[in-house]
């Protein structure tokens, strides 16, 4: 579905204690592919096929600066032509069009104020699995901290086609929470403009799961560390932030408590 998050991936430190953590906090399974020297994981909910995955960064890479993140993939139906486009719009190209042999095309890319994410064409028309409305372990909502609301919501609408559902005042400084939809109707997610003490621009991912004060526990548990929350939103959502054991930032969505 051009100009929809579709897939999302985790680079992380240390893929197999990544790989448990997130099996005891969101529940999903966990499959490996790829050679030994080239692995990669897959996440699964229940027996589905896979919805996101995971991969360790290589100690080069590390060493550059890189350090565990979640990053969204959005599907377009030419990545060369959107790459050229994005520029135009203000965009950063990080990672040129490349083909990954029998999955698809792909590039990394930023929006006008940094914020990363990759532009994906898969090589099979049938994408990857989005679960039923509310359904635990898929992903139920995308944020991002913008370094300019306005500006990256125009980034974005004139990119993909988002709209506009409504804006929710965050009251005093903070301004306003940007709702935006993907073209299903409902809202797929929401931006505004980064406070102070988040140091870059970026988008934050929620995975829904069954009670977001049971997976506080089960993050804690686990080795990681809540962030903030849980705490409920003026969708009648309750949220819950973190980052993981390696320290990638996660967000857990859930309809009750």
């Amino acid at each position: 579905m051009p100009g929809r998050f579709m897939w999302y991936e985790l680079m992380t430190t240390d893929a197999k204690a990544a790989g448990g953590f997130y099996r005891a906090v969101v529940g999903w399974k966990t499959s490996e592919m790829g050679g030994p020297d080239n692995p990669y994981t897959t996440f699964h909910v229940g027996d589905a096929n896979g919805m996101a995955g995971m991969l360790t960064l290589s100690a080069e890479v590390q060493a550059g600066g890189a350090r565990p993140v979640w990053m969204g993939y959005v599907g377009v139906d030419d990545v060369d032509a959107y790459a050229e486009r994005l520029k135009k719009a203000g965009g950063t190209v990080h990672q040129p069009p490349a083909d990954i042999p029998g999955i698809g095309r792909f590039s990394v890319v930023a929006d006008p104020g940094g914020a990363a994410f990759v532009l994906f064409k898969g090589s099979s028309p049938e994408g990857p699995p989005t679960g039923a409305p509310g359904q635990a372990g898929y992903a139920g909502w995308h944020e991002l901290m913008a370094g300019d609301g306005a500006r990256e919501f125009d980034f974005y609408s004139g990119l993909f086609g988002w709209e506009k559902n409504g804006v929710h005042n965050m009251g005093g400084e903070m301004g306003g929470y940007i709702l935006w939809t993907d073209g299903r109707g409902a809202d797929a997610g929401g931006m505004m403009t980064k406070p102070p003490f988040i140091p870059v621009s970026t988008w934050n991912y929620y995975f829904r799961v069954d009670s977001v004060d049971a997976a506080a526990e089960r993050i804690k548990a686990a080795g990681g560390a809540v962030t903030n929350g849980p705490m409920e939103v003026p969708s009648g959502d309750w949220i819950v932030q973190g980052t993981d054991p390696q320290g990638a930032a996660f967000a857990l969505l859930s309809a009750r408590r």
